[in-house]
């Protein structure tokens, strides 16, 4: 239960913070509706699988000092994270039709790909999380993955048809809003990692 908690906060925020996949999601749903945001919020399930293999058999022949460092750093990064999402959460505007970000599947799975973000949070955050759940009992790795990529891919894929069926629903003080929380979501996570590293 843990474990799955701990991926449900995590996809929260990472689905919800500001960066180019988000912004493709955004974007395809202003152009084309829910079904081109649709498309676009699926991207993480075509693009994540290698880097979630290669970082898990990275960090799995790791010893376990050197994974409660990759714990305490990965927390860090995600506090950071959440404080600069908050901070941007403020001033946040969303993408416009016509900013130029392409609503093309094979195009956000290159973007996520060459992302810096998704490698980031596996090699420091979610490949020792996985790897420590797996040790105990692969049903609590299992469960941290599927509810980090349910809500991952669920929040885009929500967002997606918030803007596609009512485009003038979704304002730029709503979309601040989804910003702070998640943001607040993904510090508090970033907490609980940092606790973890250091038991």
């Amino acid at each position: 239960m843990r474990e799955l908690l701990l991926g449900l906060g995590l996809g929260l925020g990472a689905g919800l913070s500001p960066g180019a996949l988000l912004s493709l999601v955004i974007t395809a749903s202003l152009r084309g509706g829910f079904p081109a945001g649709l498309r676009i919020a699926c991207v993480p399930l075509l693009s994540d699988l290698p880097v979630v293999l290669l970082t898990i058999a990275a960090v799995g022949a790791l010893p376990e000092a050197f994974l409660r460092g990759l714990s305490l750093a990965g927390g860090a990064y995600v506090v950071f994270l959440g404080v600069q999402g908050l901070r941007d959460a403020r001033t946040a505007e969303p993408p416009r039709p016509g900013d130029g970000v392409p609503a093309q599947v094979l195009r956000g799975v290159v973007v996520n790909m060459l992302n810096p973000h998704p490698w980031l949070f596996w090699a420091t955050v979610g490949a020792p999380i996985f790897v420590a759940a797996w040790d105990a009992g692969p049903a609590g790795a299992v469960a941290f993955v599927f509810g980090f990529y349910l809500i991952l891919v669920g929040s885009k894929v929500g967002l997606a048809g918030l803007i596609g069926a009512g485009r003038h629903r979704v304002g730029v003080r709503g979309y601040r809003l989804l910003l702070a929380a998640s943001s607040l979501l993904l510090a508090g996570a970033g907490v609980v990692l940092i606790v973890s590293g250091l038991t």
